[in-house]
C-alpha cells in the first residue's frame, strides 16, 4: 500500500534536543507496548513513549532488520539451525516475532532489564542507533525479574545499578 496505511508515518517525527519536560509520557507494564499501542499513544497525545521492558539477552539474540514493507525497524531473534553439513548456521526467524519494533522518528526510550554493566552495554549497542533513550528497569515487581535481580531487584544492590548506569553513560552518545 501507500503511505496512507502506515499510521505511524503520519505522525510528527521527534525532536533531535528532546527533554521530559512537561511532556505526557507512556511507560507501559508487560505486554503493553508494542508499536500498535504506542502508534495510537502518540495520536492520542503522549509525547514520548517507551518499549516494554526487553531483557539484555533478548535483544543481543537479535538481528536489526530494516522492514521496508511496514516502513520499521525490526530487532528479529537469530536462531541456530544445523545445516545438511552439520555445521552450525545463523538464519533469520520470522519477521512476524520481533523483539522490538519501532520507525525511524519514534520518540522511543528503550526499556531494557538486565543485571550486569557490560551485558546490558552491548544490549544498549544494538539499539542506541535507533531510539531516543535508553532506560534500565528497576521497579518491575515479577518474581522472574526480582529474582534473577532484575527490576526491583536492583534496588537492594546499589552497587550493580551504579556499575550499569556508569557504564552506560561512559560509552553511549
Amino acid at each position: 500500500g501507500d503511505d496512507g496505511d502506515l499510521p505511524h508515518l503520519s505522525l510528527p517525527p521527534r525532536q533531535e534536543n528532546w527533554s521530559y519536560v512537561g511532556k505526557n509520557i507512556l511507560a507501559p507494564m508487560v505486554r503493553a507496548g508494542t508499536l500498535p499501542l504506542r502508534i495510537l499513544s502518540r495520536r492520542y497525545g503522549a509525547d514520548i513513549v517507551y518499549s516494554e521492558e526487553i531483557i539484555d539477552h533478548g535483544i543481543l539474540a537479535t538481528q536489526r532488520v530494516e522492514n521496508k514493507k511496514h516502513q520499521t525497524i525490526d530487532f528479529v531473534p537469530t536462531v541456530k539451525v544445523v545445516s545438511k553439513k552439520k555445521k552450525r548456521k545463523k538464519m533469520l526467524a520470522s519477521q512476524n516475532n520481533s523483539k522490538f519494533r519501532t520507525y525511524t522518528g519514534e520518540p522511543i526510550v528503550f526499556q531494557m532489564g538486565t543485571n550486569d554493566a557490560v551485558r546490558a552495554l552491548r544490549a544498549a549497542q544494538v539499539v542506541c542507533r535507533d531510539v531516543c533513550a535508553i532506560d534500565v528497569n528497576m521497579g518491575c515487581p515479577k518474581h522472574f525479574s526480582v529474582h534473577s535481580g532484575m527490576g526491583a531487584g536492583l534496588l537492594s544492590a546499589p552497587e550493580v545499578v551504579s556499575d550499569i548506569l556508569k557504564t552506560l553513560v561512559r560509552n553511549l552518545d
